[in-house]
This record gives structure tokens, C-alpha cells and sequence, in this order.
């Protein structure tokens, strides 16, 4: 397996030669003073230090020796806690945080990159700041001054940990059934009492306190979603002057024993009558949760496309090295019985088919922050109320799309080992095995494809697809005549089109039979994230074109062009697979799906 390396020359391409990050960051107000070019060097290099010296190689230790639970204690994977503590002191725990409560107050496009070289070296880890970040963001928006100054100065600082609590034994996705119950003390404070499960890293030794972040409802909630409020429940109570107090009724029954991700601890946590505090208004807790979801869903889809990326290294390393058959066109290792199936075509397809995704994730994932830094950052109200809804509409592409070609990419790095990549020695089937979990949390994939073309098409008749086509069409207008983008632009052009042509279409049959949304929302999504991909080639190859004698912008037409024509003509196919309407979906009865 190839030590992991952070991909530090991609990710400047991608910040300031395709998006201009600094003339970005310097237009946002909410920025003036915080990051520069310079800023951003320095904090990527040694986040690529930290990632490649630190944790990528504790990431086979934590998958084979993963969290333990002891009567109700869970301890990190070995060597876990003193790269925790590595990792904090380096302050990259509080990067996009509050700088009033001790954060640095860095742009998610900045944040993003980190993130990728995290969840890159070690995906178990990488959930540890990631639930931190999580919780901070809730609280921040949501939580009262006094909330936010004796909690985030510890949770940014990682002197304290963050966790999130809402899925129940009986409730994942509706989370409007859930049982656990909120009691009103006199003082302010409420008793928490109820089970969550699959709460990551909900226990564990490597900070000093963890902070819960808990949905509950009071008695005398409303039904449903509308009934929920948010609560902060710390593991211990905090005194008034910041110190550490009595232990708080909140247990680790239990840690799942997973496919994957094995180095961090999944808890099933049991409140019983745990002290805890309101976090924005009552019955508002789902609100204050999705303030939330944006950034946690645009982070795991970087986390797919960090674990796709370190299978790739160890594929190209792996196809650079293995001996096996003679290319076709005649001996290229002539001193040796064979040669390096890099030059297989099959091979080469593979390696191509990662280089592609991960390159064209990594772009667009950084274009997606960049409307989170404009909601955040910007003044200006129009380009907010603009951003907003540019965020709406490719969060659940950024979740479902790039974690469904991250695990195809991982399954094409395995298979660049043949049976090799079967045995765990040698790394790539825990690629798989991680991935696989990013298109389940978080809300499933199905789900954010439902959400895509249930409440961010169909709700609106497709207003925000016309914001995304907007910018789109500028791209074409300004590009479309440039020398040697004819290649690049027009099949974008083409798969635009098709994007709008198919999105009217599905509207148009909604009106008459509502099963068509669900129908076809994942091959929608599918095809809106390669014409969303193709987009992002397209930028990418307008920068390189002017610099094509260099090696690494001949690379990056090289992977733009084998996008264009072996992987976008896929939208084709996904778009018949949804003009075949929902009808096939319901042509067995319930009882006919019965094999025996």
C-alpha cells in the first residue's frame, strides 16, 4: 500500500488558478483581513504534514485495531489520542470556526481541502473534528451567548470533542417519530432521557469532555417533525468558571461492530435524566440541525472523494510496479519477463476513471464552498440570497454523487491488484469497506436524490436548476470561441441541455402521477452530477490550454478529455433509464416479490 501524499499541487490548481481564490476571499467582506494566498500555503502544508506523517499511518492500525468498549468506556484505536493530540495543537480543529470564540474563521473553501487530506489518511479519525465542527457550526448559529462562550472556546480549541445525536432504534430518516424526552427544570435546564444509536464518536478517550448535541421533545411538543428541539448535553457539567464538574447521567451502552470505518467508535448513548440545555427555540430543533447539514453533507462527500484519492496512490503505485503479460502493442520493459500492467488498456481505463472523478470532485466540492463562503461571508444581499439557494440545489450532489463515484473508484483501485486487492495486507478492500458508509450516513443516497427532485427541482418547477444553467451558459458564452475549447465546451453544451430538456420532462409527467418524482430521482441526480462534473472539466481545461507544454496541465487535458469521452456519454443511458417512467417500478404486487 503507498504512503498517502497530500494532493497539495492539485489543490492549489484548483484554488487559485481555477476559482482565483484569493481575489475571492478578498471580495467577501465578512473576510476582510482573515486569509490570503499566503495564509492558506502555510495552512495546507502542514495539514499535509500532519496527514501524511501522523495519521495516514495509524489508518491500518485503526481498522485492525479498532475503539473498545469497557462497561461503558470506549477507547480510541492505538495511537489515535496522541495524533488527536497532534492534530489540535495544531489549531486545525477550529479552522472554520467562530474567531470570537477562539476559531480562525478560514472559508469552507479553504476548510475543504483540509478536510480531503483528513479524511484521506484516515477516515476514522477524520470523523473525530469532523462531529466537532458539526456541533460548533449548530451551536454558534443557534445557541445562546452564554452557551457559546462556555462551550466553543473548548470545542475549537479540541480540549473538548462534539457529537451528534438524533437517530433512534426506530427512527433514521423520520426523525419526527423519535421518543426521547425533554423535561423542564426550574433553573432553565432540562432532563434528557431516551437511546440514540449510531452516534460517532459518541464516547471515547481523546478529549477531556465530549459535547452531545441532542434532539428531544418536550411533553406537550407538537406531532411530528414540527415537535423536535435541539438540546446541548455534556458527558461532564461545566462549573461556572469553566472547570470540569460531576459526571452527567449520559452512558455508552454499546459500539457497533461495522463494515467499515473500525477506528472510530459508533455508540449507542442512553440519557438518563442527563442534564441538558436548549439550543435555539423550542419545537425549532430540525432547523437548528440543517443549519448544519449543508457543510456536514458537502463533508462527506469530500470524505468519499479523500478515500478514493488514497486508493488511488496505491493503485498507480501498485500498476507501476506489478509485471504481468506484454503490452499489445509489442515489449515495453524489455529487461524484464513482463511488463507493468500500467500499460494494459483495462488498466489504464481504471486508473483513468479515478484520476477523473477525483480531480472533478475535488473541483466540485470547492466550487459548492464557494457559495458556503458567499452565504456566510458576503454582503452583498442578492448574492447571498443567490448562494442559498445554489447551496439547496448541489448539497445533495456534492453527498450522493461524489460518494457514488468515490466507492467506484475504490472498487476499480481494488480491482487494479487483482486478487491482491481481496487480501487485507495490502489496503484496498478497507478503502471499500470505508467508502461504502459515506453513501449511508448523513441521509442516504436515495434520499438526498429525492431531495434534489422533490424540494429542490419540483417544489419550484426547477427555479434553482436555472441559477446553476445561468452560470453554465456564462462559462459557454465566454469560452465557447476561445482556440481548443470547441472539444471541452460543446459537449457540456450538449449535456446541459439534455439536463434542462429532461428536468421539464419529469415535471411535466409529475403532474399526473406522483410516483415519477421518486422514479426517477437517483439516475436524475446521476445525470445532473456528470453534467455538473463536465462543467468542472471544462474550467479546468480553460486554465490548462495556455499552459499545455507543462506536464502537469498536458495531464489535466489529458484526464478532462478522457472524462468528455468515456465517462459524460453516461448521461445518455441515465437519461433513458428515467424517461422509463415509474410504471416498471410497480409492475410486481407486494406479495410477488416472494422467491420461495
Amino acid at each position: 500500500m503507498a504512503d498517502y501524499k497530500a494532493p497539495l499541487r492539485d489543490m492549489r490548481f484548483v484554488l487559485n488558478e481555477v476559482f482565483n481564490a484569493g481575489d475571492f476571499w478578498s471580495s467577501l467582506a465578512g473576510l476582510e483581513g482573515m486569509v490570503d494566498t499566503e495564509t492558506a500555503e502555510a495552512i495546507l502544508e502542514e495539514c499535509g504534514k500532519i496527514c501524511s506523517q501522523v495519521l495516514a499511518p495509524l489508518n491500518r492500525e485503526g481498522d485492525e485495531n479498532g475503539s473498545k468498549w469497557n462497561d461503558g468506556e470506549v477507547t480510541a484505536a492505538p495511537g489515535f489520542k496522541d495524533a488527536y493530540q497532534t492534530y489540535v495543537e495544531a489549531g486545525l480543529n477550529g479552522l472554520g470556526g467562530n474567531p470570537d470564540f477562539g476559531g480562525m474563521g478560514m472559508p469552507k473553501t479553504l476548510v475543504a481541502q483540509v478536510e480531503e487530506m483528513v479524511q484521506g489518511a484516515n477516515m476514522s479519525f477524520g470523523l473525530a473534528p469532523m462531529l466537532t465542527a458539526g456541533a460548533c457550526l449548530s451551536l454558534n448559529v443557534h445557541g445562546s451567548e452564554e452557551l457559546k462562550e462556555k462551550y466553543l472556546p473548548n470545542m475549537y480549541s479540541g480540549v473538548w470533542s462534539g457529537a451528534m445525536d438524533l437517530t433512534e432504534p426506530h427512527a433514521g430518516t423520520d426523525l419526527g417519530i423519535i421518543r426521547t424526552k425533554a423535561e423542564r427544570n426550574d433553573d432553565g435546564s432540562f432532563d434528557i432521557s431516551g437511546t440514540k444509536i449510531f452516534i460517532t464518536w459518541g464516547e471515547h478517550d481523546m478529549a477531556e469532555n465530549i459535547i452531545h448535541l441532542v434532539l428531544a421533545k418536550l411533553p406537550d411538543a407538537p406531532a411530528g417533525p414540527k415537535g423536535i428541539s435541539l438540546f446541548l448535553v455534556p458527558k461532564f457539567l461545566v462549573n461556572d468558571d469553566g472547570s470540569l464538574g460531576e459526571r452527567n447521567p449520559v452512558s455508552c451502552g454499546s459500539i457497533e461492530h461495522k463494515m467499515g470505518i473500525k477506528g472510530s467508535a459508533t455508540c449507542v448513548m442512553n440519557f438518563d435524566n442527563a442534564k441538558g440545555w436548549l439550543v435555539g427555540e423550542e419545537n425549532k430543533g430540525l432547523a437548528c440541525m440543517f443549519t448544519m447539514m449543508n457543510y456536514e453533507r458537502l463533508g462527506v462527500g469530500i470524505q468519499g472523494l479523500g478515500g478514493a484519492e488514497a486508493s488511488y496512490q496505491s493503485a498507480v503505485e501498485y500498476a507501476r510496479e506489478r509485471i504481468q503479460s506484454r503490452a499489445p502493442t509489442g515489449p515495453v520493459a524489455k529487461d524484464k519477463a513482463a511488463d507493468p500492467i500500467i500499460v494494459h488498456p483495462d488498466v489504464r481505463r481504471m486508473l483513468m476513471t479515478m484520476k477523473a472523478f477525483n480531480e472533478g470532485g475535488r473541483a466540485f466540492s470547492t466550487y459548492v464552498a464557494k457559495y458556503l463562503d458567499i452565504t456566510k461571508f458576503s454582503d452583498d444581499a442578492d448574492a447571498v440570497k443567490n448562494a442559498e439557494a445554489m447551496v439547496a440545489l448541489l448539497t445533495p450532489i456534492a453527498k450522493a454523487f461524489m460518494t457514488d463515484v468515490a466507492l467506484e473508484s475504490a472498487i476499480a483501485g481494488q480491482q487494479v491488484f487483482g486478487g491482491h486487492g481481496f487480501i487485507r495486507e495490502w489496503g484496498q478492500e478497507q478503502y471499500v469497506r470505508d467508502i461504502r458508509i459515506t453513501q449511508i450516513y448523513e441521509g442516504t443516497n436515495g434520499i438526498q436524490a429525492l431531495d434534489l427532485m422533490g424540494r429542490k427541482i419540483a417544489a419550484n418547477g426547477g427555479a434553482f436548476l436555472k441559477l446553476f444553467a445561468a452560470d453554465v451558459d456564462a462559462f459557454i458564452a465566454e469560452q465557447g470561441s476561445a482556440d481548443g475549447m470547441a472539444e471541452f465546451v460543446e459537449p457540456l453544451k450538449a449535456a446541459m441541455a439534455n439536463l434542462n430538456e429532461l428536468t421539464e420532462w419529469v415535471l411535466t409527467q409529475a403532474q399526473s402521477n406522483p410516483n415519477e418524482i421518486g422514479a426517477a430521482s437517483v439516475e436524475y441526480l446521476h445525470v445532473f452530477g456528470y453534467t455538473a462534473y463536465a462543467f468542472m472539466w471544462a474550467k479546468m481545461a480553460a486554465v490548462a490550454l495556455p499552459k499545455a507544454s507543462e506536464d502537469f496541465y498536458k495531464a489535466k487535458l489529458a484526464t478532462g478529455r478522457f472524462f468528455f469521452k468515456r465517462l459524460l456519454p453516461r448521461y445518455v443511458s441515465l437519461t433513458e433509464a428515467v424517461k422509463g417512467g415509474s410504471e416498471p417500478l410497480y409492475g410486481l404486487d407486494e406479495a410477488m416479490f416472494e422467491t420461495a
